[in-house]
């Protein structure tokens, strides 16, 4: 069928149930995630893998991506930011119209959920734009995309609260094979010395969310990236005007942790606080070190860029004043800044962005 023909759509039950003596469904067998995951051990004679991911898992991914964000895998940009509030979402779309507003723009279109596509102004429109229609109900994880000519624009996806939300896109988005992603949100101050609305530039993880305990055990370190550290740190500088040791007032670089428990103050015994103490992490979210974490396990480079949104081990919470003062005053600047990176990373060219860090004993021809 045509790209946009559902006829699956029309069926009932028992006319859907025929569809399988006619068309090939998921064959769970062969999708497996081992290939990546370094536990595929070919038999002898068997020819060996080409590629991280199988091609009915490719199929698999380009059909949930569809479903998760409302937007065809086709529109997917290069470099990828993924964020856990709505508020930086609200402020790449005004930034996304406003880039197809100017005739000098590096971007060539912006697509929204529904694959509602906006051209830049003084270019065609082509045929397909008028397939696209603003779907009544956003998707799970709505994707924007500001799309350049050789498809090094930027992705955007609001992946939610948690780390199961946050597999579950990277494991899609992964087979598109991406040069980057950065997350890019709120996040709990730990230390008593930080201030709302300061960022954190992980360096290490601690992961407690236990969604990928099965296919990348603990025991794995996953490293910073030279590469993507520095470029965020570069645009932090270049964002607020702030250079030097000075910096170092407004950024912190350490260890982030990842928990899949929302409210983890509340255990008993202090025994989470003492976790992340030992661990000597400054920063507390949900989904951070499973997004590093997929990244390392994908060969995907990554890195994490948090914004300071509360403190709750010093008794500073979210209260709906406040909680909207500092979404006023930093997702602007949050967001600017995670864009920059990316043009940073874009300059740099991808020989240098793909990092040996990430390649295994015996890696695939493909990657």
């Amino acid at each position: 069928f045509a790209e946009h023909d559902h006829v699956e759509g029309q069926m009932d039950a028992s006319r859907r149930m025929l569809m399988r003596d006619v068309f090939d469904l998921p064959d769970l067998a062969a999708m497996d995630d081992g290939i990546a995951n370094g536990t595929y051990e070919p038999r002898p004679g068997d020819p060996q893998p080409l590629a991280l991911f199988t091609a009915p898992r490719m199929d698999y991914s380009l059909h949930r991506l569809r479903h998760y964000t409302g937007t065809g895998p086709e529109h997917f940009q290069n470099f990828v930011l993924f964020t856990n509030y709505q508020f930086y979402i609200d402020e790449f779309v005004r930034m996304g119209h406003a880039a197809m507003a100017d005739p000098h723009s590096e971007y060539v279109a912006f697509v929204e959920p529904g694959n509602v596509i906006t051209r830049r102004v003084g270019l065609p429109a082509e045929a397909r734009d008028a397939l696209g229609a603003a779907p009544p109900r956003l998707p799970q994880m709505p994707a924007y995309h500001l799309v350049r000519a050789d498809n090094a624009g930027i992705t955007m996806v609001n992946i939610g609260v948690g780390p199961a939300n946050a597999k579950n896109i990277t494991d899609h988005i992964a087979v598109l094979r991406p040069h980057a992603w950065i997350m890019v949100g709120h996040c709990a101050g730990l230390r008593n010395s930080q201030q709302l609305g300061d960022y954190v530039l992980a360096h290490g993880y601690v992961r407690e969310d236990h969604v990928l305990d099965e296919e990348l055990p603990l025991w794995v370190p996953i490293p910073a990236l030279a590469e993507i550290q520095m470029a965020l740190e570069q645009a932090v500088a270049d964002v607020t005007q702030v250079q030097g040791a000075a910096l170092k007032s407004i950024m912190r670089t350490g260890t982030v942790a990842s928990t899949d428990n929302r409210n983890w103050e509340l255990l008993p015994n202090n025994q989470p606080q003492r976790r992340f103490s030992q661990s000597r992490a400054v920063a507390l979210d949900m989904e951070s070190a499973t997004i590093a974490a997929n990244g390392f396990r994908f060969r995907v480079p990554y890195g994490t860029l948090l914004c300071v949104s509360d403190k709750p081990l010093h008794g500073e919470i979210k209260l709906p004043g406040m909680a909207n003062h500092f979404y006023r005053e930093r997702v602007d600047q949050h967001l600017r800044i995670g864009i920059r990176a990316i043009e940073l990373l874009r300059a740099q060219g991808i020989n240098q962005l793909h990092s040996r860090k990430l390649r295994s004993f015996a890696e695939v021809a493909f990657q």
